[in-house]
């Protein structure tokens, strides 16, 4: 009885694809091709990097870069948030400089980072990581701060020490939470990526960018940026996944 509803899904997702295609190349066609290259010619583009082996080096540079930040931004934010969140006086002694960085547009802190750490893998790393770390540790403390003390009480009252607290309580019920924060971090840890390739040294899909508008060529600039765009859905629908098996159990919470 599910399927109807999923194939109309299918096929609206289809003909709004379609339609998006064809808008682009007549934009093409009836504009510049210093301004937006038709679709065709984007492609065309696309399958000349591709065949000279330039978007497989660019992609696997950014790609290195973009899972460096967003791991080491995961790997930080949801401990971090677990214990701010059962630590109160930690919590409200960081509360006030986190919410400062949070609020802090990141590219403004680039030529800082630039000033401090110079040009190389690092710093870019540290960009992609102040993007997407928020998100997990804002969405992870969240989760932590929403357990139901009921829970916690059946936990003390089978005589669980804070370790077990942890593991069989808070994690549990905080992982949910924390996998809503990864998919934002995602996101952002793309945008990220973008602009560490763009203000710091040249380097991956942001130099195809730069080259591209630099050059004129924006079939090949449109070309490296629907990479980025498809890269990013795929991710996107990847944590969209592992969100919704981690928070299965939701549904079935009175």
């Amino acid at each position: 009885m599910n399927q109807a509803p999923a194939r109309f899904r299918r096929v609206t997702i289809a003909a709004s694809l379609v339609l998006g295609a064809i808008i682009w190349q007549v934009a093409g066609w009836y504009t510049s091709n210093a301004f937006w290259a038709p679709l065709s010619a984007t492609l065309a583009s696309l399958a000349e990097v591709v065949r000279t082996g330039v978007l497989l080096r660019q992609a696997v540079s950014s790609f290195e870069l973009y899972l460096a930040g967003l791991v080491v931004a995961v790997a930080v934010g949801a401990p971090l948030g677990l214990l701010l969140a059962r630590v109160r006086w930690l919590r409200v002694a960081l509360e006030d400089y986190i919410l400062m960085l949070y609020a802090t547009p990141m590219v403004a802190l680039i030529p800082f980072i630039l000033s401090i750490m110079g040009f190389g893998f690092a710093p870019k790393m540290l960009v992609v990581f102040l993007f997407a770390v928020f998100p997990v540790l804002y969405n992870t403390i969240e989760g932590a701060r929403s357990v139901r003390p009921e829970l916690v009480e059946v936990a003390k009252s089978f005589r669980s020490g804070e370790w077990r607290l942890w593991c069989d309580v808070l994690i549990p019920y905080t992982l949910p939470f924390t996998m809503t924060g990864v998919r934002q971090a995602i996101a952002r840890g793309l945008v990220g990526m973008v602009a560490a390739e763009f203000f710091l040294s040249p380097s991956g899909l942001g130099q195809m960018i730069m080259m591209g508008s630099q050059n004129f060529d924006t079939a090949g600039m449109l070309a490296a940026i629907l990479i980025i765009v498809l890269r990013g859905v795929g991710r996107m629908d990847l944590g969209r996944h592992l969100e919704g098996r981690f928070a299965r159990w939701r549904s079935y919470s009175p």
